[in-house]
């Protein structure tokens, strides 16, 4: 959970768990998990809720995380453990595989079975399918490649988790989070995102301003972020956020987009690797385009 609510990216891990048959057993993990776990055991596939309230998974510090998923691993000896590709489970899910003597199977897009999986690699420009023949998978799913499980089914069954030792190595002090009235850029159904064509910061409003009248996040390249125009938390593409749209013309930027439902690009160059993806493509200057693309909104 994140702030007292369900993440979005766990209702696509829930979706691709769902996949691979037999129940679904979810974890809530924070300081009062009780409303939560309600929650999601209302969803369909969940058939047990475990909890576990402390301090330390509130903020989802790794070690401790780490230790719980060990700990109810230990215990309940399940065959797959499911997660979303995001922060948390990138942080967490690789050390308790290797507490566990298993290899992680990560930013998975498609289910095979209940032992092959579909995963990018090279940045989006291959797809291996993966067999794994360890005990327990640690999964990690790409939540735009996952339709968001739904609720509707029967309540789940809730217990605590087994206890965990505390590691207790790491301290939480504090976050900073910029606050936006747009949406979640990780969840967003339409995101507008600008390079290092944009120039400066300030020209970044002319995104803002189309991102008003479609109700979409804004999201930038790594060299946009670099160069100081947005805050790093805009970033997007393989060194960024994975959004279901995205970004420009670099070959690294799609790998964050290509489960897009649809791509629409401008980009001064014909020859941009954007334009053999995307859906709808113009060549021509943005300084000239998305103003006007805005006035017509």
């Amino acid at each position: 959970m994140y702030n007292g609510v369900i993440a979005a990216a766990t209702l696509n891990a829930l979706s691709a768990a769902n996949q691979l048959g037999g129940s679904v057993t979810a974890l809530v993990a924070g300081d009062a998990p009780e409303a939560v776990a309600k929650s999601i055991g209302d969803y369909q596939g969940v058939s047990k809720v475990l909890t576990a309230a402390n301090a330390a998974y509130e903020k989802n510090i790794a070690e401790d995380v780490t230790s719980l998923l060990v700990a109810i691993q230990n215990k309940y000896n399940f065959t797959h453990i499911v997660g979303g590709h995001t922060a948390v489970g990138k942080n967490v899910f690789p050390r308790a595989a290797a507490l566990l003597d298993v290899a992680p199977i990560s930013d998975i897009t498609a289910v095979e079975s209940n032992d092959t999986f579909v995963r990018p690699i090279y940045a989006g420009n291959a797809i291996a399918t993966v067999k794994s023949n360890d005990a327990v998978k640690f999964v990690t799913v790409r939540g735009t490649a996952f339709e968001a499980a739904v609720a509707g089914g029967d309540a789940a069954a809730v217990e605590a988790a087994p206890d965990a030792e505390k590691v207790g190595i790491t301290e939480w002090v504090g976050e900073d989070i910029q606050k936006s009235d747009r949406p979640d850029l990780g969840s967003a159904s339409r995101v507008i995102s600008g390079g290092r064509g944009m120039k400066n910061g300030e020209n970044f409003k002319l995104l803002y301003d189309m991102a008003d009248k479609l109700g979409a996040a804004v999201g930038a390249s790594r060299a946009a972020v670099d160069a100081g125009f947005v805050d790093n938390s805009l970033q997007v593409g393989q060194t960024g956020k994975i959004v279901a749209p995205g970004i420009s013309g670099a070959i690294q930027h799609l790998a964050g987009m290509k489960d897009s439902k649809t791509i629409v690009a401008i980009n001064k160059d014909a020859d941009a690797p954007i334009f053999q993806v995307a859906d709808y493509g113009l060549v021509a200057d943005l300084f000239d385009a998305v103003p006007e693309i805005t006035e017509k909104l």
